[in-house]
């Protein structure tokens, strides 16, 4: 087996109903190993879903090999688990692939990405575009824009806020295939749909588990960068993402991860990043200090102007981001030094808000 394809599920039954078919289609499309075994492994893991999730896989797809995690341990306890549980059961697999339950595919988006990493050693991370997938009647309607969670490879602005090619803040692009032709290199490509090498996620320990859920893509894309590799989008490969299935976008839950994440992410890569472009420690630590010190102003600021149109629980988001986030620095975790000749790319110096 060459790709494990591993969808992570909690309580989006009719999400798998809905698309592991066309996910399964997919794999087998690619056909067998040499020794008989798929060259893409599609697999289920579950975080103690309690929708009736394992039943319909039970019943309903039997052939696709499901891995019980007992409890929601987030986005990256999920996958710190499931990959971990692939790796002591003795199954050898090259690549790995993190895919939302809410990700529908056709035929045709997996070999892009396996032919991209095959023929280009460098690249430890790659994604395919991502369009918008929206409900319609009794199903679902493929639409022609960009996705908000990945579009067309993600950067991050001069503040340290993530944005895409194709969408900026809420703003998304219709797709006329403006991005096809640009440099593939990009900062992050979206954990809705990320393909790693299986050696890369070991050596840098998979995602970071105290982010629990978001950004923490951006972070292992970071990392991997700092390490030597490249992050790069496959715009020959194209899903769909309906996005928001495990929380709705105006959750303040979302909101507090948002915030308490992007500074946990902006201070474990900061000054390894500063580091490799030739600046002096001292100097690097005093430039991101002064950046995540910003961060934290702008952030008030917006904790300010939620209580201000009478949102406070988005307020109290904001203050008990910055609470969990002192306290959360504190754990060990999985730095990465920059390895020497290690550039990062996908640092721009715009400020999203002035777009």
């Amino acid at each position: 087996m060459r790709v494990a394809v591993v969808v992570l599920n909690w309580n989006t039954q009719d999400y798998l109903r809905a698309f592991l078919p066309g996910l399964q289609s997919s794999c087998k499309r690619l056909g067998t190993c040499p020794d008989g075994s798929p060259v893409a492994e599609l697999i289920v893991a579950d975080s103690g879903s309690t929708d009736g999730s394992a039943e319909v896989l039970a019943k309903e797809f039997p052939d696709i090999r499901a891995i019980p995690l007992g409890r929601n341990y987030g986005f990256t306890g999920g996958y710190l688990r499931a990959f971990g549980h692939l790796r002591s059961s003795g199954a050898e697999y090259e690549y790995y692939i993190l895919l939302n339950s809410d990700i529908e595919v056709e035929d045709g988006w997996l070999e892009p990405l396996l032919a991209w990493m095959d023929s280009h050693p460098e690249c430890g991370v790659c994604g395919p575009k991502l369009h918008g997938l929206l409900r319609g009647g009794a199903g679902f309607i493929r639409s022609g824009r960009f996705e908000y969670a990945g579009a067309a490879g993600g950067l991050l602005d001069r503040w340290g806020f993530p944005y895409c090619r194709g969408r900026i803040r809420k703003k998304v692009e219709e797709d006329r295939g403006q991005y096809d032709g640009a440099d593939r290199n990009v900062l992050w490509v979206t954990g809705s749909c990320l393909m790693v090498r299986r050696s890369v996620w070991e050596k840098l320990g998979g995602l970071d588990d105290r982010f629990f859920a978001h950004q923490e893509e951006i972070d292992f894309c970071w990392r991997a960068q700092l390490a030597g590799w490249r992050v790069q989008v496959v715009p020959e490969s194209l899903v769909w993402h309906l996005g928001g299935g495990t929380l709705p976008p105006q959750s303040p839950v979302k909101l507090k991860l948002n915030f308490r994440n992007n500074l946990l992410m902006l201070g474990k890569n900061l000054v390894p990043t500063y580091l490799s472009e030739g600046m002096g420690r001292k100097k690097a630590e005093r430039k991101a200090r002064r950046l995540i010190r910003f961060r934290v102003f702008l952030d008030n600021c917006a904790g300010i102007a939620y209580f201000c149109i009478a949102k406070p629980e988005y307020s109290r988001a904001v203050r008990d981001a910055h609470r969990e986030w002192k306290e959360l620095r504190k754990l060990p975790c999985n730095k990465q030094e920059a390895l020497e000749g290690a550039k990062v790319y996908g640092l721009t110096g715009k400020c999203i808000f002035l777009k």
